[in-house]
């Protein structure tokens, strides 16, 4: 396992990431930002003042003593191209390369098109459409298939710029509205095609949104934001000032100045591409460089992002008793023998999937009742490839790995995303996952196999095993009463 650091330099942020990486796989090991004024200052001056240069320095000395301690084998430095406008770039590279040994590369318009392009086909389950990425100087939209791009354009407006073309919200959503729709992308949208954002101001335009809304659940990636509720969020945000964006609970104070012209950009793709929703991802600069530059040949992993996630999961919180594995491919086995009882559709095997996999995933409060604790880990672990519902459904079946752990109340929180047959369900698929777990007891491949077969009112359940299977069946009876409350039957393994 290898450490890799990107340090990125943009308009506004010097951030030092530290990835874990192995193989295919890799997570945020360590991250740390500081705010800097480069493309204010650049603007104003067309120069990087001695403090500023100074203070960029020395926490870029800082950086490079973090590096060196974490062990890392691998530095990406980068830095966006506003860099150029400032007549004493050059030099100020230069003095960096001498104090640190970090060679930054400038980044074309292009590169980083291609680098959050990369990001945003692994953070989000979206093989068709057009993702928009809201910066701070520049917008960029790409129309792309299968991850293949077809088409890209580069508008010179960003949140920190816009007002250059417009006083008002009003004003800068209608100079938007002009650029995009002169685009040639923008007259090729075919009725599948689906949205996707990204940027820091897009995160935070979110968080807005959601409060509006009343959603129930506060994650960023994936968050479907409907054209209504976009509405909504650009009249309340014209309705306020400054001050008060920042008072809202969850908004970074660097970034409720951007958020005003962010929204009237993300409202004018709205007008243009005349679709209902349009998808939040988290994707950003630092996860597209690791996957182009140290996790380009992974590419045909990736196809499937489930699976990638819960695979990278598995490698950064496994140990040398984790049954993970055993216990996702016995739920699927289950899921296809129980199905004349469960009568459930394809669309609860996904859910499944991330439960099984994760169906462990508390134990980091509680070894024993680690169901209790699932919730909130499945939610908040950076799942790819599944919607919230999705999610939400998971981690419920997760909880119901113990029917006592479920709280109605906590159900009724999301009663606008899941449904009665949601709730029936997460019951259904939860006894699936503990019986699995049961018939990996010995923590070994001991029951490689079952057939089911139903009598009456009771269900026979014949192990298929390679070694004496005596200690499974004794732990899968144990469950023999939770499945008959949830499925009306008696459990008979054999």
């Amino acid at each position: 396992m290898e450490k890799v650091a990107v340090i990125e330099l943009n308009e506004s942020l010097l951030r030092l990431t530290i990835f874990r990486v192995n193989g295919f796989k890799s997570e945020i090991y360590f991250s740390k930002s500081q705010n800097f004024v480069v493309g204010k200052e650049i603007g104003e001056e067309e120069l990087l003042s001695p403090k500023t240069k100074n203070e960029v320095l020395n926490m870029l000395k800082t950086y490079r003593m973090l590096i060196e301690s974490y062990g890392v084998t691998t530095i990406i430095p980068v830095v966006t191209n506003v860099i150029l406008k400032a007549r004493n770039y050059k030099g100020f590279l230069d003095e960096i390369y001498n104090n640190t040994g970090l060679n930054f590369t400038i980044l074309s318009d292009e590169d980083y098109m291609k680098y959050i392009f990369n990001a945003v086909v692994n953070s989000i389950d979206n093989a068709k459409g057009v993702f928009v990425h809201v910066g701070e100087f520049s917008t960029y939209l790409v129309k792309y298939n299968r991850r293949a791009v077809l088409s890209y354009a580069i508008l010179p407006i960003g949140t920190n710029n816009a007002t250059d073309y417009g006083k008002t919200m009003d004003e800068v959503r209608s100079y938007c509205v002009g650029k995009i729709a002169a685009l040639p992308l923008s007259s090729e949208i075919e009725e599948d095609l689906k949205l996707v954002a990204t940027g820091r101001s897009v995160m935070a335009i979110g968080k807005i949104a959601r409060k509006i809304q009343r959603y129930p659940l506060d994650a960023d990636n994936n968050y479907p934001l409907t054209n209504e509720v976009s509405e909504k969020t650009f009249e309340f945000i014209k309705g306020i000032d400054l001050e008060k964006i920042r008072k809202i609970k969850g908004i970074d104070f660097e970034d409720a100045g951007n958020i005003a012209n962010g929204m009237a950009i993300v409202q004018a793709v709205f007008d243009v591409l005349k679709k209902d929703e349009m998808a939040f991802s988290t994707a950003d600069l630092r996860s597209g460089i690791l996957q182009q530059n140290v996790l380009s040949s992974s590419q045909e992993k990736f196809s499937d992002l489930l699976t990638n996630s819960l695979e990278t999961y598995f490698e950064f919180n496994k140990d040398e008793h984790s049954i993970n594995e055993s216990v996702y491919n016995m739920s699927m086995i289950l899921f296809k023998q129980l199905k004349v009882m469960h009568k459930l559709p394809r669309f609860y095997i996904k859910p499944l999937r991330i439960a099984s996999y994760m169906f462990d995933c508390g134990k980091y409060i509680d070894r024993e009742n680690y169901s209790r604790y699932s919730m909130e880990k499945i939610l908040f672990s950076g799942i790819k490839g599944a919607t919230h519902k999705e999610l939400l459904v998971a981690g419920f079946i997760a909880v119901c790995q113990n029917l006592d752990d479920f709280s109605l109340n906590e159900w009724i929180k999301y009663k606008d995303i899941l449904t009665d047959e949601d709730l029936d369900a997460v019951r259904k698929l939860g006894i699936i996952v503990k019986l699995a777990v049961a018939l990996n007891a010995s923590r070994k491949p001991v029951v490689t196999d079952v057939m089911c077969d139903i009598l009456g009112d009771s269900i026979i359940m014949k192990t298929i095993t390679e070694k004496d299977a005596s200690f499974e069946i004794i732990e899968g009876m144990k469950i023999a009463q939770d499945y008959k409350k949830v499925y009306k039957k008696s459990l008979q393994i054999i």
